[in-house]
């Protein structure tokens, strides 16, 4: 069985999760909810090498897993991370410029990623023939919806506070297609679509889980199991979890 190591400031590794579960059936997922350190998306370009180099050496150390999912869009775009045995996750750019008719993407995500050297290089490198515009949308405020729970308790809510995040963008900038380049954001993604039901949402999620598949396609094992651990309130993510009808044990791990 493969065991791999997932992990992000808080519930967006639970979407990649799901979405490897979807894919891969032959894997132990060690599922790290780095809480004390949320959120990645406000951190410096120091404090996160710091905190992510830092988790990488403990989650290597504590469980030796066969590949660590880095399931945050954040560090992946800001630090360029090259460890061997990583996986990251970008926003789905390819798959949304072919989706798109108007050619007008958002990506959507935390201030600290839509701002970053690392999101320009890698639209550089996709190369696009066509002309494509590129809109940056700052989603922090929806990644603090899931974070906090409020996306499982107060749909209104989070309903207002995407309307004011996205609605000017979408219409001034012919937006037909947005990724969700914060783990967290599938969350939302159903009242996203109920908002803006001419626009396409994408998901990174599959991508990721197709990448990770790949990797361990030679375990002949048909096995899954999930443990979940944080750095954080172990009281207040065991709340959040069972809400998403997940009972697994909550345990407390310090890097």
């Amino acid at each position: 069985m493969a065991r791999l190591a997932v992990f992000d400031s808080g519930l967006g590794s639970l979407s990649i999760i799901r979405a490897i579960q979807r894919v891969v059936a032959n894997s132990e997922i060690i599922y790290f909810a780095d809480q004390k350190n949320y959120p990645y998306g406000k951190k410096s370009h120091e404090q996160l090498r710091i905190i992510i180099n830092r988790t990488i050496k403990a989650l290597n150390h504590r469980f030796s897993p066969d590949l660590i999912v880095m399931a945050s869009n954040t560090p992946t775009l800001m630090l360029g991370i090259s460890h061997q045995g990583v996986v990251g996750v970008k926003p789905p750019l390819r798959e949304a410029v072919a989706t798109s008719t108007t050619k007008n993407i958002g990506i959507l995500g935390t201030e600290s990623a839509i701002r970053s050297q690392g999101l320009d290089t890698f639209i550089n490198e996709c190369n696009f023939a066509k002309p494509v515009a590129f809109h940056k949308i700052n989603g922090s405020a929806l990644v603090d919806l899931v974070e906090s729970g409020m996306f499982l308790t107060d749909k209104e809510r989070c309903k207002k506070i995407i309307r004011q995040t996205l609605s000017d963008a979408i219409l001034k900038g012919s937006i037909d297609t947005v990724t969700l380049s914060s783990t967290h954001l599938p969350f939302l993604q159903s009242l996203l679509e109920d908002e803006f039901p001419h626009v396409t949402f994408m998901d990174p999620g599959h991508i990721v889980a197709k990448s990770i598949q790949d990797i361990i396609k030679d375990n002949p094992s048909k096995d899954n199991s999930l443990t979940v651990y944080t750095s954080g309130d172990t009281a207040q993510l065991q709340n959040h979890l069972s809400k998403l009808n997940m009972k697994n044990e909550i345990r407390y791990l310090s890097v």
